[in-house]
């Protein structure tokens, strides 16, 4: 049950203390994202922060609030947020997170996001940040059945969104029919509009994506998807085979023995 943004029960310590916060990769993600950040963890206390073994009752996490009516999501997973970590007084540590592996946030929406460490009994809290979970434009899209399996069905989306200046393309993924799930959505890179991506399902499982980097590359992206899930198994670069005609003209004009050279004519016969 979702519980409004409010002060906390626990003391809150001095600033000058330890001091913790949250730096999300970016401000959009598009739905289904694992939206990954950075918790920066401070200590300027005389003792040392312990979160994450047995014998500790420090505690890191981060809350995660709806804008709109300041609602607290809850967990959706009992896993800790980070790996265990001690900070020694007098230093600091970064620690990966993944929100949307602890949080549903499927949702499009603004959320709100607030580090929080607990130590000693009292609250440490950083400042709030906001992130935006959007749909994005949908390109192409696949559907893959299984065999003997027909109650499952996996619809494939590509979409687009804008992310630091370049457009980039995700791979998406829901079940269909009995088994509603949906997957991680997959940051394929920045492409180029000038060609549709298109993607294309084998019998035997494997999903290839291929959209275009630039003008004389595209890029291929291989998954690997059974009933019980998706993977993706390796992306690599091919050269455009019309380009790369060119690019081979143009190499065979340059060799030397092998030059084009112009036709010779006299200088009457220019205009012939």
């Amino acid at each position: 049950m979702a519980t409004a943004l409010a002060g906390s029960l626990l003391l809150h310590g001095s600033t000058s203390e330890i001091k913790v916060s949250f730096s999300p990769d970016c401000t959009d993600y598009v739905s289904g994202e694992r939206i990954r950040g950075v918790v920066d963890v401070l200590n300027a206390s005389a003792r040392k922060v312990s979160v994450g073994y047995a014998n500790s009752e420090d505690r890191l996490f981060i809350e995660v609030f709806r804008a709109d009516d300041r609602s607290q999501l809850d967990k959706v997973s009992s896993t800790p947020m980070t790996a265990r970590f001690v900070i020694e007084p007098n230093q600091g540590q970064k620690l990966e997170v993944f929100l949307a592996d602890h949080y549903d946030l499927l949702e499009e929406r603004r959320y709100l996001v607030r580090p929080v460490l607990v130590h000693e009994g009292n609250r440490y809290e950083g400042m709030t940040k906001s992130i935006n979970v959007v749909t994005g434009m949908k390109l192409a899209s696949a559907l893959q059945l299984f065999e003997g399996r027909d109650e499952l069905r996996r619809n494939f989306e590509i979409v687009k969104w804008s992310r630091r200046g370049n457009d980039h393309l995700f791979l998406a993924a829901r079940d269909e029919g009995s088994e509603r799930r949906n997957w991680v959505t997959t940051d394929l890179g920045s492409f180029l509009r000038v060609t549709k991506p298109v993607i294309s399902i084998m019998k035997t499982g494997v999903v290839v994506v291929l959209h275009r980097l630039d003008p004389e590359t595209f890029v291929r992206s291989e998954f690997w998807s059974v009933p019980n899930g998706i993977e993706l198994v390796g992306r690599e670069r091919v050269q455009d085979p019309e380009m790369a005609g060119q690019n081979r003209v143009r190499e065979l004009y340059n060799t030397p023995g092998n030059e084009v050279k112009p036709p010779e004519r006299h200088w009457w016969e220019f205009w012939k």
